[in-house]
C-alpha cells in the first residue's frame, strides 16, 4: 500500500525532530499533519488528521505509530464538550472519530493538533523551551525573546481545553508561529511540513541563544567544597560499590533495573550550592516527572565519605523519602485516585559520583536518567536567566495519578518471567554459555556476556539485542581483579546482579600418566578456582542488594561419573559440584539459591568440543568425531542428543519462580546416564 504523501512528510519531519535530543526527549512530544484522502466506503474525499499516537517516539516513528482521525468528526466534539471538569471523557470520544483500521491509540494531545487551524503542528519538549516555560517570569521572557511571534500560554494540564486555548491563540494571533506552554514545552505550526519544522527550530534556537547570551555563569550556585566530581576511576569504583545497595533500596516496593551516568552536567549539578533547593523543587514537564517521580533522592554527604557512611545515610534518606512520598500522595489523593504505585525513588543522586535511575527494565531506567538530565538542563536555563519555578505539586499529582495515565499503564504487556533480573554468564561467547544468555534474555532478563575474548563476547551480545538487553565484556575468571571488574561492569551496566552462571570451562582429555601438573592447574584454575572467585565476588553484591538471587554452576555428569582419560576435568567438575552444596548452605539466609546443572555430551555448538576436546573424546571411544554426538545419544536412556538449548532450558527453570524453594540441587541434563544418577 502506497504511503500518503502527507504521511510521508509527517514521518520524515518527526524523525528529523526526534533524532536530536535538543528538540525533544525520548517518546516526548507529538506531531501532526492534516490532509485529504479517499474514503474507501464512499469513494469521496475526506479531510483527515494524522497524529503521533500515545506512547510513540518521534525519532523512530513509523506509519503504524500514527492515529488517523476524521477531522470533521474530531472538530465536531467541540459542540459536545462538557467542560474542563469532564474533559477526560473526550479521550474516549476520539475512538469514534477514527478513520480506517489499525493505527495507534490517540493521545491526550490529539485535541491540540486537531483544533489548531494549521496544516502541520509540532508539540515538543526542548530543554531551552522548557527553561523559559518554567522561569518565574516566563511570560515576560517570552515577549522579550520572541516579540509577538510566540505567545505565552499559562500552565494547563494537557487535554481538550488546552487544545481549545491554543486554537484560540492561533486564531487571535495570525502573526504567531507558536506558543510557549507554561511549565511544559512548546507548540509550533505551519502551512507546510517544512514551515512547521522551521518554526519549531526557530523557537528552540532563539530560547537557547538567549540563555547563552544572557545567562549567569553559575546557575547551580558556587561549587561546594567536597562535592566536586571524583576522578573518573575513583567515581566509577564508588558507583560500582554503591550500585547493588542503592538498587536494593530502590526495589523495596518492586524490583527495578538500574542505569548509571556520570555525565558532566550531572556532576556539575551535584557540586552546586543550589543542589538541595533545586532538587527539592522537582521536575516540571509532565513527561519528566512521569518518568522520574516528582523529585529525586539526594545523598547529602561529600564525596570524601566512606562507602559505609554513604550506605548508612542512604538508608536514613530512603526511609524519609518514602515517608514524604506517602505524605505527598495522601495530601492530594481523592477517593477515586489510583492506588499509590510505590514510594521508592526513581532517581538517586550521589555527589561526586553521578546519578542512578531506575525502571521496570533497562530502557525505562535509562530513559528516566535521560529525562532527569533534561530536567537538569531545564533548571540550568531557568536559573541562568530567572528563577526556576515548576508547576505546583498538586498539578504534578493530578498528572502522575491521572486516570488516563493509569489506563495507559494497564495497557502495558504483561512482564516476562525474568523481567527486572540481571544475569552474568561466564564463558558465554559460544556454546552452552551463549545458549543460556540467549534464553535468559528471551525470558526478560538483562544479560552480561563475559568471555576471555572480548570481541566475541560483544558480538554475541549484539546478536541477542541492544545494550538495553545484553552487553559483552572481557573476563578472565582465574584472575581475582578481573572477576571483580566483571561484577563492577555488570552492576554499572544494569544497576545490580541477580543471576550468576558459572559456565566458563575447558577440558584436556588425557590419561593420568599423560596429565601434567600444568594441565591439572589450568583446568582447576578456570573451573574450580574461577567459579569460587566469581561466586565470592557476586555474593558480596547479592548480599548488599538484599533481593536474594541465583548462582548456577554448569558442572558435568563427570562430577559424579568416573570415565577414562579425564582426571583433571572430572576432578575440577567434582569441586564445582560440591561448591554448589557448600554455597547453598551458606547463602540461604540471604535468600540466594545455589544450584547446579550436570550436562553430558553437548557436542553441537560446544566451544569445548570445537577446541579439540571432541577429537580427543572420539579417539578414546573409537568413533569418528562427526559421529560423537550420535555416540553419546545412543548410550543414554532416552537415546537423545543433548544440545546447548537443553542446558539453557534447565538454567531458566532453576531461576524461575517455579523453583523458588529449591537450592543445593544438581539437575542432570544428559538424556539419562544411569551411571551418573545422583545418590
Amino acid at each position: 500500500m502506497t504511503t500518503h504523501p502527507t504521511v510521508a512528510e509527517l514521518i520524515a519531519r518527526s524523525n528529523r525532530l526526534g533524532a536530536n535530543p535538543k528538540n525533544t526527549n525520548y517518546a516526548g512530544g507529538n506531531t501532526s499533519a492534516k490532509g485529504t484522502a479517499t474514503d474507501p466506503v464512499t469513494g469521496e474525499d475526506v479531510d483527515l488528521l494524522w497524529v503521533k499516537g500515545s506512547g510513540g517516539d518521534l525519532g523512530t516513528l513509523t506509519e503504524s505509530g500514527l492515529a488517523v482521525l476524521r477531522l470533521d468528526r474530531m472538530r465536531a466534539l467541540v459542540d459536545v464538550y462538557p467542560g474542563v471538569d469532564r474533559e477526560d471523557e473526550m479521550v474516549a470520544a476520539f475512538d469514534y472519530c477514527l478513520h480506517g483500521k489499525g493505527g495507534a491509540a490517540p493521545s491526550i494531545d490529539t485535541a491540540m493538533h486537531g483544533l489548531v487551524d494549521a496544516a502541520h503542528v509540532d508539540h515538543l519538549h526542548p530543554d531551552s523551551g522548557i527553561a523559559i516555560a518554567t522561569a518565574a517570569d516566563g511570560e515576560a521572557l517570552t515577549a522579550k525573546i520572541f516579540g509577538d511571534r510566540v505567545v505565552w500560554v499559562p500552565w494547563r494540564r494537557p487535554g481538550f481545553q488546552l487544545g481549545l486555548d491554543i486554537s484560540a491563540i492561533k486564531k487571535d494571533n495570525p502573526q504567531a508561529i507558536g506558543c510557549i506552554l507554561g511549565g511544559h514545552g512548546i507548540t509550533a505550526w505551519g502551512e507546510t511540513s517544512g514551515q512547521a519544522q522551521a518554526h519549531s527550530l526557530e523557537i528552540i534556537a532563539a530560547a537557547e541563544e538567549y540563555i547563552a547570551a544572557n545567562g549567569s555563569p553559575q546557575p547551580f550556585g558556587a561549587p561546594v567544597a567536597g562535592f566536586g566530581a571524583l576522578p573518573e576511576a575513583d567515581r566509577r569504583a564508588r558507583a560500582a560499590a554503591l550500585a547493588p545497595f542503592v538498587r536494593g533500596l530502590a526495589s523495596t516496593d518492586r524490583p527495578q533495573v538500574g542505569h548509571f551516568t556520570d555525565a558532566d552536567p550531572v556532576l556539575e549539578f551535584l557540586a552546586g550550592s543550589e543542589l538541595s533547593r533545586l532538587a527539592d523543587l522537582g521536575t516540571s514537564c509532565p513527561d519528566h516527572f512521569l518518568r522520574t517521580k516528582v523529585k529525586p533522592m539526594v545523598l547529602d554527604l561529600p564525596a570524601s565519605a566512606t562507602v559505609e557512611e554513604c550506605k548508612a545515610r542512604l538508608t536514613e534518606l530512603h526511609e524519609a523519602y518514602r515517608a514524604e512520598y506517602r505524605a505527598y500522595y495522601d495530601r492530594h489523593a481523592t477517593p477515586d485516585s489510583p492506588a499509590i504505585r510505590g514510594a521508592d525513588p526513581a532517581i538517586v543522586l550521589i555527589p561526586g559520583v553521578g546519578m542512578f535511575s531506575y525502571g521496570k527494565d533497562k530502557q525505562t531506567a535509562r530513559v528516566a536518567g535521560e529525562f532527569y538530565l533534561n530536567a537538569i538542563n531545564v533548571m540550568r536555563g531557568a536559573e541562568a536567566v530567572s528563577t526556576y519555578s515548576p508547576i505546583e505539586e498538586s498539578e504534578k499529582f493530578r498528572i502522575e495519578y491521572w486516570a488516563l495515565e493509569e489506563a495507559k499503564l494497564a495497557r502495558m504487556p504483561k512482564p516476562k518471567p525474568l523481567a527486572t533480573r540481571i544475569a552474568l554468564v561466564t564463558g558465554a561467547a559460544s556454546g552452552i554459555g551463549k545458549a543460556i544468555a540467549t534464553r535468559l534474555a528471551a525470558e526478560g532478563a538483562c544479560v552480561v556476556i563475559a568471555d576471555l575474548d572480548e570481541a566475541k563476547a560483544r558480538a554475541a551480545a549484539e546478536e541477542i539485542g541492544t545494550t538495553d538487553v545484553a552487553v559483552g565484556i572481557a573476563a578472565d575468571v582465574t584472575d581475582e581483579a578481573a572477576v571483580q571488574s566483571a561484577i563492577d561492569a555488570t552492576v554499572l551496566a544494569f544497576g545490580g546482579i541477580d543471576i550468576v552462571v558459572n559456565n566458563a570451562g575447558l577440558s584436556l582429555s588425557k590419561s593420568l600418566l599423560d596429565t601434567t601438573a600444568a594441565d591439572w592447574d589450568l583446568q582447576h584454575d578456570v573451573m574450580a578456582r574461577g567459579s569460587f572467585l566469581v561466586s565470592k565476588a557476586a555474593a558480596r553484591a547479592l548480599i548488599d542488594q538484599k533481593l536474594g538471587g541465583d548462582i548456577l554452576y554448569i558442572s558435568s555428569k563427570n562430577s559424579v561419573f568416573a570415565g577414562p582419560n579425564n582426571v583433571a576435568y572430572s576432578a575440577a567438575k567434582a569441586d564445582q559440584a560440591h561448591q554448589v552444596r557448600l554455597l547453598a548452605a551458606e547463602l540461604g539466609e540471604h535468600g540466594v539459591k545455589v544450584n547446579g546443572i550436570n550436562p553430558d555430551g553437548v557436542v553441537r555448538g560446544s566451544g569445548i568440543f570445537a577446541d579439540g576436546w571432541g577429537a580427543q573424546r572420539a579417539a578414546v571411544y573409537g568413533v569418528d568425531e562427526q559421529d560423537l554426538g550420535k555416540f553419546y545419544a545412543q548410550r543414554t536412556l532416552l537415546k537423545r542428543e543433548v544440545l546447548p538449548e537443553n542446558i539453557a532450558a534447565a538454567a531458566f527453570a532453576l531461576c524461575s519462580a517455579d523453583f523458588s524453594h529449591t537450592t543445593g540441587l544438581h539437575v542432570p541434563v544428559d538424556a539419562g546416564v544411569a551411571a551418573a544418577f545422583l545418590r
